[in-house]
């Protein structure tokens, strides 16, 4: 059996997509393509595909990952074209490598994120970002599945920068447990900061991987990684 690990983006209209629909889309395409797909055991056997840390419907992303198990050797540059070419527009592959050892979960330590504010005040919205940094918690409340959760979302704050042309916010957040979401950062701002929030946004990943002693992330797909 081989497992492979691929890079895929979210784009445009195709943001929308939710975790699910992905998965049935991939599906979709693993058939169309006829790739060796391994299968579980059991009464209701499922394609063996894994995901892992997948951004938010409506969000866009460069960085979304999955793990795929093959019964039989393919070259994982044709499996990237052939995945490609299978999915809709928007739905990109992007890289395909073999699986180093270790779970693919491991790697994905923080994320690199874009929230785009056009049209937002941007001496105000810097002031708050100076007042967030300054703080040592920050604490939000957001609704989960299971009820309403408060958490501290400083902590998880390796890098935030404001860009003034367009208005946004670039953003390197640790994985933590519950995650921290760019939206809880503009919440932050909103609530405990004093900055009067456009609810005209949208968020990008750009990258996820392993964290660098210098904040820097590594590709979660190379061995370095």
């Amino acid at each position: 059996m081989q497992k492979l690990r691929v890079r895929y983006a979210k784009r445009g209209r195709l943001r929308f997509t939710s975790t699910r629909d992905f998965q049935r889309a991939l599906e979709r395409a693993v058939r169309r393509a006829r790739l060796p797909v391994a299968f579980s055991a059991g009464f209701h056997p499922h394609p063996k595909i894994s995901y892992a840390n997948a951004a938010a419907t409506g969000w866009a992303s460069e960085a979304e990952y999955f793990e795929i198990s093959l019964t039989e050797r393919a070259d994982p540059a044709q499996v990237a074209v052939a995945l490609d070419e299978a999915l809709p527009p928007g739905l990109d592959v992007l890289q395909v490598v073999e699986a180093e050892p270790g779970a693919l979960a491991d790697r994905l330590q923080a994320s690199v994120w874009r929230v785009d504010l056009p049209g937002a005040d941007v001496t105000g919205l810097r002031s708050a970002l100076e007042r967030l940094l300054a703080m040592d918690r920050a604490e939000v409340t957001r609704m989960t599945k299971s009820g309403a959760r408060t958490f501290d979302v400083r902590a998880a704050i390796e890098r935030a920068e404001l860009t003034a042309d367009p208005a946004g916010l670039d953003l390197v957040l640790h994985h933590t447990t519950p995650a921290v979401r760019p939206t809880d950062i503009l919440t932050a701002l909103t609530e405990l900061c004093g900055w009067q929030a456009d609810r005209t946004r949208s968020v990008t990943r750009l990258a996820q991987g392993p964290m660098r002693a210098d904040g820097a992330l590594d590709d979660p797909l190379t061995e370095r990684g």
